[in-house]
């Protein structure tokens, strides 16, 4: 496995080979490993190498130091909301990373624990196999940022544990431990990290191993079979997003923006009361 070669193409990213066959993606930076521009695009694209590299045979997603991703960074962010041309380039991406993470052939597995939000979430939610930490802290935040949830959840979260969940935690923006996360469906497993993230990682990696010794094109053709019931979600994926960004052009997201920067409540006083 050539981890230069994906060093090089994905400078954003950090990779290892743990394991024969498989290939670890660590998020790591600044702002609790937040999603900058650049791991943004990079994050949305390495799906495509990783699904045409035949050295790699399962990927595992995880973060460094105390928390899997705290989102996107402020930076990407206003530069959405202040440049129209850069926000088409964001919501092109943005829809990249899920499609890729459902349409790559190899098996994904994520490891999360810590704050797990934002552009990060995306891919460890729509990992083949998602395993959390029992105190992790799973966050949806669009609505609390004043934009409609959009990235991942539409298509997602309803499928993975109910309307009613959903609708509780999207609208909401409250966030769930890893141990509820599992209970209500949302996450594959729930992993002890009282003690450090540690165990929740090498169950990942123990996952992954046992996925890279399997049958693969077997492994391969079933998750892309059960992954069809993404795609028949993909136009109230489309239409999430849409919202999403619109609403980056709007009052409400410039008021969420400053709460999150100045660590205040925000104060949703500047839109429309209709659509």
């Amino acid at each position: 496995m050539d981890i230069d070669r994906y060093a090089e193409a994905f400078d954003g990213l950090t990779f290892t080979n743990p394991a024969d066959g498989v290939l670890q993606i660590t998020l790591e930076g600044p702002g609790l490993n937040s999603v900058d521009e650049r791991k943004h695009r990079q994050l949305a694209d390495v799906w495509l190498t990783i699904d045409r590299d035949c050295d790699v045979r399962v990927a595992v997603l995880a973060g460094a130091g105390r928390g899997f991703s705290s989102g996107g960074s402020f930076d990407l962010i206003e530069s959405m909301m202040s440049d129209y041309g850069r926000s088409l380039e964001v919501l092109r991406e943005a829809r990249d990373l899920v499609n890729n993470v459902i349409n790559c052939s190899k098996p994904v597995v994520s490891a999360m624990w810590g704050p797990a939000v934002g552009a990060g979430l995306v891919a460890g939610l729509l990992a083949d196999i998602s395993i959390v930490g029992s105190n992790a802290r799973i966050i949806d935040g669009h609505t609390r940022l004043g934009v409609a949830a959009g990235d991942h959840a539409a298509i997602c979260w309803p499928m993975l544990c109910g309307m009613a969940k959903a609708k509780y935690y999207l609208l909401t923006c409250r966030d769930l431990s890893g141990a509820e996360a599992e209970r209500i469906g949302l996450v594959s497993l729930c992993i002890d990290d009282t003690d450090g993230p540690e165990p929740v990682l090498a169950e990942a990696l123990a996952v992954a191993t046992e996925l890279a010794e399997g049958a693969q094109q077997a492994i391969r053709w079933t998750k892309r079979t059960l992954n069809h019931a993404y795609r028949m979600h993909e136009p109230a994926f489309d239409a999430s997003l849409a919202y999403e960004f619109l609403g980056f052009m709007g009052p409400d997201a410039k008021e969420g923006l400053a709460s999150h920067k100045e660590k205040r409540g925000p104060d949703f006083t500047g839109g429309p009361t209709s659509e």
